[in-house]
């Protein structure tokens, strides 16, 4: 019984560190890259039948990236971009969605076909020919699956929302700020969705601030937006109806070129907390300690009573290129371009694109 008791209260003490760590914040972690990296890659081997071009395509023969990611039944789920043909330029491909799934969180068995993509619906004339893009991935509190992607149509970049129930079959809601103003801002290229989430039983769930929910969002700078369905957003705006900037690009920084939203945002302790990608500026702009055009990952974060209020930003990455392939494919310039991150067997894992081709993870410490 004595050490039954001794056992059970190291089990207790460890849960209670575990907890601890996870409501503690997210700026003392530092994160490492298993070896296993990268770990998910292109595959030519996957088909499918294209219904709008009414033909069968490798729908991941060029490259996979930029991922979503959530927990699901005690695994892992990611939601990733895979780009099918290799010999089109850069933004000239079709983008469809995969799914692949963990028990461990770093080897992924993936699904066989797309579960997002261009189809035959009245989302075409937003996402076809180019594709869809670019996921953040989050789930309600009663087990609705949302995500905030890119529709490309080689055109206007737009920031869309789809709902689905298991993560296989999706709903294409539209463009997420089609109504907004009188639809003043349907037309406007827009992307990098992350929606304000929090811990609920250990479970990463969407959450409401003053009866919304709220969403961070764009890539020149950061703005916020607002909604009460989840699919009709409005942009925070000014009193001439123009957008507001949460946080801008700053000269001589990693984020000097871009702020692009990461991954979904998450309150613990009382702070809203928001990975994002920081692009180094190519010109005199640029931040000398990192090669010009690198993207590496910043954080920032609000007050969760009020989420246009800044508290704190990282005035350096807390993740950048180091491996090789993430300086070696479609962006030569390095990217670590985080768009997944979740709570998973007591530690946070955090899932991004390398150089627009691969799929690595890094795991907190």
């Amino acid at each position: 019984m004595r050490k039954f008791g001794l056992f059970l209260l190291i089990a207790l003490q460890f849960s209670a560190c575990a907890v601890q760590k996870m409501h503690s914040g997210l700026e003392k972690l530092s994160f490492y890259k298993p070896a296993e990296n990268p770990i998910l890659k292109a595959d030519s081997s996957f088909t499918f039948f294209d219904p709008v071009k009414k033909q069968n395509v490798r729908w991941q023969r060029a490259d996979v990236f930029n991922p979503g990611a959530i927990v699901k039944d005690g695994k892992v789920f990611l939601l990733y971009r895979c780009e099918d043909n290799p010999a089109a330029h850069l933004g000239g491909r079709t983008s469809r969605l995969g799914l692949a799934e963990s028990t461990d969180g770093i080897h992924f068995t993936k699904h066989p076909k797309p579960v997002l993509y261009p189809d035959n619906d009245a989302q075409n004339q937003y996402d076809f020919p180019g594709g869809c893009e670019d996921p953040r991935l989050v789930q309600t509190e009663d087990g609705l699956y949302v995500v905030a992607y890119t529709a490309w149509n080689y055109k206007t970049p737009r920031l869309c929302i789809a709902f689905s129930k298991d993560l296989e079959t999706w709903e294409k809601k539209g463009p997420a700020f089609a109504k907004a103003y009188n639809g003043k801002f349907l037309d406007m290229a827009c992307k990098s969705g992350s929606m304000v989430t929090k811990m609920v039983k250990g479970k990463q769930v969407l959450a409401k601030i003053n009866g919304k929910y709220w969403m961070y969002w764009g890539e020149l700078f950061v703005n916020l937006a607002w909604s009460e369905n989840l699919y009709d957003w409005y942009p925070a705006v000014d009193e001439k109806t123009e957008l507001k900037a949460v946080i801008r690009t700053r000269p001589g920084m990693f984020d000097s070129s871009l702020t692009e939203c990461g991954p979904p945002a998450i309150i613990l302790n009382n702070e809203i907390n928001l990975f994002y990608n920081g692009r180094n500026s190519t010109d005199e702009k640029a931040d000398p300690k990192l090669p010009k055009g690198t993207y590496s990952v910043g954080r920032v974060t609000f007050d969760a009573s009020n989420p246009e209020k800044m508290l704190r930003r990282l005035d350096e990455p807390f993740l950048k290129p180091s491996l090789p392939h993430e300086v070696k494919g479609q962006y030569l310039a390095g990217t670590t371009f985080a768009e997944g991150l979740v709570y998973f067997k007591g530690k946070w894992w955090l899932y991004y694109g390398t150089a627009d081709s691969f799929v690595g993870v890094a795991v907190s410490e």
